[in-house]
């Protein structure tokens, strides 16, 4: 700067010299510019300076850089910057030291991307806290503009508790921390929980020396899972399982509590470094069966709602927290074994009757079936010996068929009482489960709860019939239904089965029957009790050889006999005496019968 400049006003000075262009004082026009020129900062274009914020708006902000103008920079690039203000150095780029308007032309933005990756790697090295604005959000996270740098904030290094809206963030300056730089693909990761866990964990090391088992603290609800909810006690996670949210049954701890929600818990438990802090919400209310009502006992009767469903039965929970089992035999007087699932479901709302009541041990034992009284009671008056009922049927064994008359009342049809005629195997030759069938009831027995039922008991025995029928030696026409190793079974007429070994199935010309051949038969064994016919087709034509050979010898000896008396009888002797023989023997005949008539 000149000397007339540094001194002051420079006295006697010709204005309209001046305005002339002539002189100024001893120096000329030209000088004067080039003094001017010189008082100022000389700048180049490309080069990063610092300059001072004289002014801002919002959409420009103005710049001095001790230039002969002033700069002005869009309020976009600052943005980064919420807070700044008139008097802030910041950094510009000058890019045109001129532009057509005569205009200083700066960018903020430039300024900082030149410098960004020295400052990105230095503020890494020294653990330097740097402010950042989060420009928007991607995948797992933000993006965060660091020195005009992008760099990302995982969705985990936002905050020391999780976050469940991350578009709050957008729009927002923080600070940071920088944690990882790629220098390869120039990737820069920064965090802003890494600026508050050390004092967390601070805070943490004087939470936990503090805890206590059966301590209450206040707590916030950070996180619900399925199985239970993590309670942020100031820096300090514990957890409370689901079981102990609640004394009565709770699906999901949703149902409790809520995100963010705040209440007191207490300290169950917690390991040797209290890492793991294991918390209760229930054990802060009286336990359910303390106030369950005292006048209750076995036998009254109870309602409530189905909680849990297993296969042996069903939970009910008769108040909040106090729960019954009705186990599944207990749900009907049938005997068959059948699951819960048949007679309810969760949620439904049932009556019931208390089988036992245990208060010390908190347990207790329900049942339906006693609403309704017991088919068994009575069962001789509904159900006597020799009455007919109609069953279905439930089940087959290999020795007879399960039956069930009505809810609770069941029998058995043994094999052999099923049909008069029929030799059957298996109840599924018969039957089929699910059906409808007569029985007749043959014997009770009330202490086991069993009844033994009949089929064929409803016709008469045909076996009374079929002996008069299937005599010994009377001749069948038969079918040959069935080949076993030991001989066949013959299907007779009127529905009756015989047998017969494999001697007695050969035919006249030698070859041995097959099977469904029809044939006739011979009875040769009828045996009413053990229903059973033996029967033989080889028998016939073999008895009526043995009878043609019995007749054509009978008929030898009549011819030799006649022959011989032939050769020693004279026929007028004998005639004569033929005739006397006979009037004889006549006489004879009536002395004896009149004096056996005169004896009586």
């Amino acid at each position: 700067m000149s000397e007339e400049l540094k001194n002051g006003p420079v006295e006697n000075f010709d204005w309209d010299a001046y305005e002339n262009g002539e002189v100024y004082g001893d120096k000329s026009h030209d000088e004067l510019v080039k003094t001017y020129d010189q008082s100022l900062n000389t700048v180049k274009d490309k080069e990063v300076i610092e300059g001072t914020v004289i002014a801002l708006n919002k959409r420009e902000v103005v710049v001095n850089i001790g230039y002969k103008s002033d700069g002005i920079i869009p309020m976009s690039e600052f943005r980064y910057n919420p807070d700044l203000k008139v008097g802030d150095k910041v950094e510009v780029y000058i890019e045109n030291q001129e532009d057509k308007k005569g205009q200083l032309v700066l960018s903020h933005k430039k300024a900082r991307a030149t410098r960004s990756w020295d400052r990105v790697n230095s503020a890494l090295e020294n653990d330097e806290i740097i402010k950042g604005y989060i420009k928007c959000r991607t995948k797992g996270g933000m993006i965060v503009d660091v020195f005009g740098i992008e760099a990302f904030l995982p969705g985990s290094q936002i905050d020391v508790k999780p976050i469940r809206d991350y578009d709050v963030f957008v729009g927002k300056t923080m600070e940071f921390k920088v944690v990882k730089i790629n220098q390869e693909f120039k990737n820069v990761v920064v965090s802003h929980k890494a600026l508050i866990e050390a004092e967390l964990e601070q805070q943490k090391k004087e939470i936990i020396a503090k805890l206590e088992k059966g301590q209450v603290l206040e707590g916030t609800v950070k996180n619900i899972t399925s199985y239970g909810v993590f309670i942020d006690l100031g820096g300090v996670d514990g957890l409370i399982h689901i079981t102990d949210l609640s004394w009565g049954r709770v699906s999901h701890p949703e149902e409790v509590v809520s995100l963010d929600q705040k209440l007191n818990v207490v300290i169950l438990d917690f390991d040797d470094e209290k890492k793991r802090i294991a918390l209760g919400l229930k054990q802060l209310q009286p336990h359910p069966w303390d106030a369950l009502d005292p006048n209750l006992k076995v036998g009254d009767k109870v309602k409530g709602k189905v909680v849990v469903m297993a296969d042996y039965g069903a939970f009910v929970e008769i108040a909040p927290g106090v729960e019954g089992l009705i186990h599944v035999s207990e749900m009907s007087w049938s005997q068959h074994l059948r699951s819960a699932q048949d007679f309810m479901k969760v949620g439904d709302e049932v009556e019931a009757v208390i089988l036992t009541l245990d208060r010390e041990e908190r347990k207790m034992s329900l049942g339906i079936k006693q609403l309704k009284p017991d088919p068994w009671e009575n069962i001789e008056e509904k159900y006597a010996v020799g009455s007919r009922h109609h069953a279905k049927v439930r089940n087959f064994t290999n020795f007879g068929v399960f039956v069930e008359l009505e809810e609770g009342v069941d029998g058995l049809i043994h094999i052999s009482d099923l049909s008069w005629t029929k030799k059957i195997k298996h109840p599924s030759e018969f039957t089929q489960i699910g059906a409808d069938i007569e029985v007749q009831v043959l014997e009770i027995d009330k202490e086991n709860r069993r009844l033994s039922l009949g089929h064929k008991q409803l016709e008469e025995n045909p076996w009374d019939v079929f002996e008069n029928i299937f005599t010994v030696d009377s001749i069948h026409e038969g079918t040959i239904v069935e080949m076993l190793d030991k001989g066949a079974v013959i299907a007779l007429p009127y529905g009756v089965e015989g047998f017969a070994t494999p001697k007695h199935l050969v035919k006249q010309d030698g070859t041995q029957a097959q099977l469904e051949e029809k044939l006739p038969f011979k009875v040769i064994e009828f045996n009413k009790d053990a229903k059973r016919i033996i029967l033989s087709h080889s028998r016939i034509f073999e008895d009526e050889a043995k009878a043609e050979a019995k007749k054509e010898s009978a008929a030898k000896k009549a011819a030799k006999k006649a022959a011989k008396a032939e050769d020693t009888i004279v026929t007028p002797q004998v005639e004569k005496t033929t005739l006397g023989d006979i009037d004889a023997l006549a006489a004879l005949k009536e002395k004896l019968e009149a004096e056996d008539k005169n004896n009586k």
